[in-house]
């Protein structure tokens, strides 16, 4: 026979298994228990006896029961209760002893900070180059301008002013790469200055193209830096590249000195000039195949045939036509209107 007091309880615990069942209590506490002190609460000596006895014994550490406490959850993993696991760290075993972590860290830095200081240092010298190579630039086409203005009655003086303005380059802007650029440098900044030599070496090319009709080579360019150079350590070398890109940008500028010869009348000046681009051109021709893949070089080689191809045009079309069309650019202050087919005007 169940008593009542149990029936009421397996009412309320319906839909719960049997197995979850909290154990029912036989004690109840009144009051938190103080320590050191003795505590009177109730207990119930029976379960049938109504009235409930005072004892006095030391407090007991039990956790009320309740439903929420036997979740189907925390039966199954009772180590849940107690919180997480601790985590475990994974380490590595070796077989060497490994140095002390200060040491470690200190060399490391070290080694990061002349790393630093040497990208540093060299940033600082490829900005400086840059600066330097674009001097050069601008200071090279000024000279270049300058030799375009000869003529039949200034040549020596317009020729004279150009050199000395391409020695104030050299002295000036060149020695300022050459000091950068002593001892290997100059073939890891190559970027960095590449375009200011190239500009160089079409402006000294063009100078003496003009001056004795030759082209001027490597060698001599390069025995001409050594005297800004220091000799204890290597001086700079502009290279075969370099040289060829700005022989390349030579046929651009005797293109327009062609032109320009031709307006003036100094037909077999003009054809000389072809004869020595087409001839360029043609030594070129052979030397780019043998090149690994340099896109410059292949883009200045077009721009080049095009201005063989415009001296050839005017020098020819001068040759065809020329009983009528010198005359119209002669030095007569009267205008011929003959070459346009029309009659002349008062």
């Amino acid at each position: 026979m169940v008593p009542l007091r149990a029936c009421h309880r397996l009412v309320r615990l319906r839909g719960v298994p049997s197995w979850l069942h909290p154990p029912l209590p036989t004690t109840i506490t009144m009051a938190a228990p103080q320590p050191g002190c003795k505590t009177l609460r109730p207990s119930i000596s029976s379960r049938n006896s109504p009235t409930p006895s005072f004892s006095s014994s030391p407090p007991r550490t039990s956790t009320p029961h309740s439903l929420s406490a036997f979740s189907p959850s925390a039966a199954l993993s009772p180590a849940s209760a107690a919180g997480p696991a601790p985590k475990r760290f994974r380490t590595m075993a070796t077989d060497a002893a490994a140095p002390p972590a200060s040491a470690g860290c200190s060399a490391m830095k070290a080694e990061f900070a002349r790393h630093t200081e040497y990208l540093n240092a060299l940033n600082d010298k490829r900005e400086r180059l840059v600066k330097a190579s674009r001097d050069v630039t601008m200071n090279s086409k000024k000279v270049i301008f300058q030799v375009h203005r000869i003529s039949r009655n200034n040549k020596e003086e317009v020729l004279s002013k150009a050199e000395n303005d391409l020695a104030a380059v050299v002295n000036q802007h060149i020695g300022k790469l050459v000091k950068e650029l002593q001892g290997t440098d100059f073939w890891k900044l190559r970027r960095a200055y590449t375009f200011g030599v190239q500009e160089y070496i079409e402006a000294a090319t063009f100078c003496r193209f003009c001056k004795t009709g030759t082209l001027l080579s490597l060698d001599e360019i390069n025995d001409s830096l050594l005297a800004l150079s220091d000799k204890s350590v290597e001086p700079l070398q502009i290279n075969v590249l370099d040289y060829i890109l700005g022989v390349a940008d030579l046929s651009g500028e005797l293109m327009r000195l062609a032109i320009g010869r031709i307006s003036d009348g100094e037909v077999e000046y003009a054809k000389d000039i072809c004869s020595f681009v087409r001839d360029i051109y043609r030594e070129l021709t052979l030397l780019v195949p043998l090149m690994d893949d340099n896109n410059e070089m292949k883009k200045k080689m077009e721009v080049m045939l095009q201005s063989v191809v415009k001296i050839e045009n005017a020098c020819f079309g001068v040759h065809v036509r020329g009983s009528e069309y010198i005359p119209m650019l002669g030095s007569s202050a009267e205008p011929d209107y003959a070459f346009f087919g029309g009659a002349d005007y008062d």
